[in-house]
């Protein structure tokens, strides 16, 4: 008797307490609960659900909550666009205001038939795990392309598949999230406006000989097409030119006057993404 009075008897109190703090912690849940405004639960059935990040959050909750809790911009989620934006401005309400729709482009046209790789990679199929191998990764040219397709395998919309070593980007696909572009090692795709015409296809810094060594399609850096433009939309800098967006009349003597033919404009555009 005295062994089972020793074994009971903490088992019992232990029993008591854990119901006793089971209680208290109840209480408290009710008494200290904090009300969730609910309007992030409004803006959150309004999102599309993608949880693509493209907001800058880590999904469609952190943005509801980030919409009314710090003030973000109502017009962020790419994936919705301007409709989403208006609903949510309706919610908060405020002014949507503007929403540019954006898409993801490849600034390279260093294909398998234009770029000779260095050396034969037989790593982990990621373009991020390649570029740690010594050298910086398996194509000749420094600035180009890795083409293991790490930004198909993130897209969550189905928008890039890989043709002949290089993404290729479905634009009726694209969203414009960004999930490519923060994956890509190699910082050669970027987010531009759907309205921009008239775009360089190479991420290259180095000049003539140089760039032909790697690539028979980069950018020689010759500067002819921003001497020639008549409303300086276009500068060059570190060798590569840039266009001004917010400036470019959509003219098309860039691209005409291109040695390299490496800046593209209009129906080029597409045919360039569709053909890789």
């Amino acid at each position: 008797m005295n062994i089972m009075h020793v074994v009971i008897t903490p088992l019992a109190l232990m029993g008591i307490m854990g119901g006793v703090f089971g209680v208290l912690l109840a209480i408290a849940s009710i008494v200290f609960k904090v009300q969730q405004d609910e309007r992030i639960g409004l803006i959150r059935a309004a999102l599309p659900g993608a949880n693509c990040g493209g907001c800058g959050y880590p999904g469609c909750d952190g943005y509801a909550s980030g919409v009314v809790n710090d003030g973000v911009p109502v017009n962020k989620c790419s994936v919705g666009g301007s409709p989403v934006a208006q609903k949510i401005a309706e919610i908060m309400g405020v002014e949507a205001g503007a929403s540019v729709p954006l898409r993801a482009f490849l600034r390279c046209k260093g294909d398998k038939d234009c770029a000779p790789r260095k050396l034969v990679y037989d790593g982990i199929s990621d373009c991020r795990s390649a570029v740690t191998i010594p050298g910086g990764s398996p194509q000749a040219c420094p600035f180009g392309c890795v083409g293991l397709g790490t930004c198909a395998s993130v897209c969550n919309f189905g928008a890039i598949k890989l043709v002949n070593g290089l993404p290729e980007i479905d634009i009726t696909k694209c969203t414009g999230c960004g999930a490519c572009v923060r994956n890509c090692p190699k910082a050669v795709l970027e987010l531009l406006p759907k309205a921009a015409a008239v775009i360089v296809a190479c991420n290259s810094h180095w000049r003539g000989p140089a760039v032909r060594s790697v690539c028979s399609a980069g950018c020689i850096g010759c500067g002819v097409c921003s001497k020639i433009c008549p409303v300086q939309a276009i500068n060059m800098e570190n060798n590569l030119a840039v266009i001004d967006q917010t400036k470019c009349i959509k003219c098309g003597k860039c691209a005409e006057k291109c040695p390299a033919k490496c800046i593209k404009t209009g129906q080029a555009l597409e045919q360039l993404e569709k053909s890789a």
